[in-house]
């Protein structure tokens, strides 16, 4: 068999004489969808890159140190970190082991999985797998941050079964203003710790306060008039800016907020606890002294979030009230008790927001917030007129001459 030849025509050089010249590379451009070029004007090189040293990469041990600190409030700080703990734990018990930080988008999805399955089984809710899952994808580096897209549409599906299923989120009960004037009554406010939970109680339903921002609050925020407080609001859950808030808020004869504010400033200032600085409500001993605390404690003298969120449980307790309409109290239950009463007294939404400091243009106070009891007393169709006059004479003739009655 015959192999075919190829013939190529080519020019024979001299021994030693250069060959032809290599072509010029062309440059490379960096082009994307947001580039705009004015008339003449060349895209960025491919390759090119900022002019920087090693000095341009280098913090200071100060803003190192600086960066340490805490940046969240306390109570999402330790829901973040043991929903972290809880992630890392599951990964690292997986065969093979998979990497929590960062993690890829498939092992997001499975954990979110996981979560979903467990939830089927009893174990969680929708909503509690939803914030799971959400505080693990802020917590991953920006530029690494899975797609939650997938796991979020099995948690849509899951949500929508366990609906139709009879699943209700838990909601706390609303302290609304009888409830709360019948947990004040049965408080004894003779003594120190009875003028600081009337107080309490006062204010956490008047400000629409979280259990939080209550923990936090200092004695400086409130001013004390004799037609009613100013109170600031030093930073809350959907303060993004740090500029915190703060509103008048009047008298009421039920309330006696100005009273019951003078009593408690009055108890802080006989134990020397009233500086500007203090915190506007303290731990007491059942004697009614400062509870004392070690001095390195990381909240100083402040109450725990927790601690508030208990001592307004006994009160509701201690006045009969612990469950409303089936539903337990909590710190949020003043809250959303304010906000639920000024509802329904037709207070614009966007007063509500500003009041119990949800941000513009959210629906919260009306979808999570608006918890009337029983049947409530809002009705739409109230607004259309009772039905009477020379209409429904003619009404009751007709129907008199047709049954004959």
């Amino acid at each position: 068999m015959t192999a075919e030849l190829e013939v190529v025509h080519a020019e024979l050089l001299p021994e030693g004489a250069p060959g032809p010249a290599a072509a010029e590379p062309q440059p490379r451009y960096l082009i994307t969808q947001h580039t705009m070029l004015g008339p003449g004007e060349l895209p960025p090189l491919a390759d090119q890159r900022p002019a920087w040293t090693d000095a341009d990469f280098r913090l200071s041990a100060e803003d190192v140190a600086d960066l340490a600190e805490p940046d969240l409030a306390e109570n999402t700080i330790v829901n973040r970190e043991s929903t972290i703990r809880a992630f890392e734990e599951w990964c690292a018990s997986q065969d093979p082991p998979r990497l929590a930080y960062p993690c890829t988008t498939a092992t997001y999805t499975s954990y979110g999985l996981h979560l979903i399955r467990r939830g089927k089984a009893g174990e969680f809710k929708p909503d509690s797998v939803g914030q799971y899952m959400s505080r693990i994808w802020n917590w991953q580096p920006v530029d690494y941050r899975p797609d939650p897209s997938r796991f979020k549409g099995r948690l849509r599906a899951w949500k929508k079964e366990w609906v139709k299923a009879g699943g209700e989120v838990d909601r706390a009960a609303a302290v609304t203003i009888e409830y709360n004037l019948r947990i004040i009554a049965a408080i004894d406010e003779s003594t120190n710790i009875g003028k600081r939970d009337a107080f309490l109680a006062a204010l956490a339903y008047a400000n629409l306060h979280r259990e939080m921002e209550l923990a936090d609050q200092l004695c400086k925020w409130v001013k004390v008039y004799d037609t009613g407080l100013w109170v600031k609001t030093a930073s809350s859950k959907t303060d993004q800016t740090g500029k915190g808030s703060g509103r008048f808020i009047e008298d009421r004869p039920d309330l006696q907020l100005v009273r019951r504010a003078r009593a408690w400033l009055s108890v802080l200032r006989e134990l020397g606890a009233n500086g500007p600085n203090d915190p506007l409500f303290r731990a007491l001993t059942v004697k009614g002294k400062l509870r004392k605390y070690p001095p390195d404690r990381k909240r100083g003298t402040k109450m725990r979030p927790g601690s508030l969120n208990e001592r307004l449980q006994f009160l509701a307790e201690q006045a009969g009230v612990p469950f409303i309409d089936g539903k337990k109290v909590t710190s949020h239950s003043w809250r959303a008790g304010a906000n639920t009463d000024m509802a329904e007294k037709g207070v614009p939404l966007a007063e509500r927001n500003k009041a119990g400091r949800w941000a513009d243009g959210s629906h919260t106070a009306d979808t999570v917030y608006d918890r009337r009891h029983g049947v409530g007393t809002r009705d739409p169709l109230s607004a259309v007129p009772l039905y009477g006059g020379a209409a429904h004479a003619v009404v009751a003739k007709a129907r008199e001459e047709t049954t004959g009655e």
